[in-house]
């Protein structure tokens, strides 16, 4: 049956973005004293902090972030991602969320997971099992992967084309969600004493699926979790990103630099969600949050100067080269940009990030600077005052990237939230059911808009698709 999505406005979405790895966007940043905890990032005991902060704050959700290899300057070279600590140890996030849901009772997590890593049935099956064992509470970032290093580390040479990953991504939902919403209807587990049936075997299907990836079977064999699909971020600036994000995510992120952009790409993106089926106000965007927290303004931006000073351009490097495939680690830092620019050698996609450098930049190491997260700094009213900016340009809200992911969450919840709950851009208080219910103050299930609901033939009796489901 339908359940039709509330149209109830809720404050800003904010999300506790956070890697299972020393560092994620603050490169080198173990070395200050601020990133001292970072260190301790193998241990369960810190995420249990960060999360039952993150909840004391009425965030939403702890966003794991995720990738399944190594930055390499060029192929098979890792070593400058490894000595820098750029992402690197990286541990498996979705290990922590059981841990972390049941030190928490309102707050969710969302987790990435490429497409590459893991195949869609035991991938289905896990997210299943957390979505029961924390009532709810449990998102999935779909990503299509961008490193090589992850593409050789599950069996391929090499990554495959980009639009041919979300091609890749586009057979990979259709399994999931043929096991999440297909295979079980409504009512299976009937838990019947006195027959003895425990699951009406009439009410459970399998999906049959065969595809040029993939061939399941099933049925699923978890029963019905609390939201069926786990809640479905995604990020993707690409036409093809686009395109996927409109089609398939609830929420997604958005790379605007300003609000003006973040306006239309918001309006970009509800096109493609109309011409996709869904509504226009199907998909939330939102964007990054990282700022450098101060008692004043004079505090705050020298605290960033002080932190600028730390980060690794060694680490910066790798990760530019590993995230654009062109290794820039040859670049003196020193270099001035204007002298990259006049060299007849210089490789279009390093020729696209020089030229995508700030007015004012002269070298190629405060070109690296200016790629970090900590960008902005003020105090807890500045900081209310940029998220105020956003807003009204019409983004649903942040993910909120700490300069430090352990030890920082604190400082934010106690100086930064206050304030944004005075001016009503922060929830006081959380909804009550499952994550999605919380972040759209509707249904617990995906909306019928969405195309993973339109894989239930036992659901449109009317409209009777194939048993198979394939």
């Amino acid at each position: 049956m339908s359940q039709p999505t509330s149209s109830a406005v809720r404050p800003l979405i904010y999300n506790a973005f956070a890697h299972v790895t020393p560092n994620h966007h603050s490169h080198g940043l173990w070395r200050h004293p601020l990133g001292q905890h970072q260190l301790d990032f193998h241990k369960l005991g810190p995420w249990i902090e960060l999360a039952q902060t993150a909840e004391r704050g009425f965030f939403d959700v702890v966003f794991l972030a995720d990738v399944a290899g190594i930055y390499e300057t060029s192929s098979g070279q890792w070593q400058q991602a490894v000595r820098t600590g750029m992402q690197f140890p990286s541990h498996d996030p979705a290990a922590l969320v059981s841990a972390l849901a049941a030190a928490t009772s309102n707050i969710g997590f969302a987790v990435t997971s490429s497409v590459i890593q893991e195949h869609p049935f035991s991938f289905a099956r896990k997210f299943s099992t957390l979505d029961h064992l924390s009532e709810g509470r449990v998102a999935w970032n779909i990503v299509t992967s961008y490193l090589d290093n992850t593409a050789r580390n599950y069996g391929l040479d090499k990554l495959p084309p980009h639009d041919e990953r979300y091609l890749w991504g586009e057979e990979y939902v259709q399994v999931v969600y043929k096991l999440w919403e297909a295979s079980w209807e409504d009512g299976a587990l009937v838990a019947d004493r006195e027959s003895g049936v425990l699951v009406d075997p009439s009410r459970l299907h399998a999906i049959n699926h065969h595809g040029e990836r993939y061939r399941v079977a099933g049925p699923h064999l978890v029963q019905t979790s609390p939201q069926r699909t786990p809640v479905l971020f995604q990020a993707g600036a690409s036409e093809a990103g686009r395109n996927f994000a409109a089609r398939h995510a609830e929420v997604t992120f958005l790379p605007s630099r300003t609000p003006e952009s973040a306006a239309a790409d918001i309006a970009d993106l509800r096109q493609r969600a109309v011409a996709a089926g869904r509504r226009a106000d199907d998909i939330r965007a939102i964007v990054m949050l990282s700022p450098v927290i101060g008692s004043t303004e004079a505090e705050a931006k020298a605290r960033r100067a002080d932190i600028l000073e730390s980060f690794s351009l060694e680490a910066l490097a790798a990760f530019w080269s590993g995230s654009i495939g062109v290794d820039l680690t040859h670049i003196d830092p020193a270099t001035p940009l204007s002298e990259l620019r006049q060299q007849n050698g210089t490789r279009g996609t390093v020729r696209a990030f020089i030229d995508a450098a700030p007015d004012g930049v002269v070298t190629f190491a405060d070109a690296l600077r200016k790629t970090i997260s900590a960008q902005f700094a003020g105090t807890p009213e500045q900081i209310a005052d940029e998220v105020e900016r956003w807003a009204a340009a019409g983004v649903a809200g942040f993910n909120v990237v700490p300069v430090t992911t352990l030890g920082w969450w604190s400082e934010f919840v106690d100086h930064v939230v206050p304030v944004l709950q005075r001016r009503g851009l922060m929830q006081r208080e959380y909804a009550p059911g499952t994550l999605r219910e919380k972040l759209f103050r509707g249904a617990a299930h995906l909306p019928d808009s969405h195309p993973a609901r339109r894989l239930r033939p036992w659901a449109h009796p009317a409209t009777q698709q194939d048993a198979t489901l394939s």
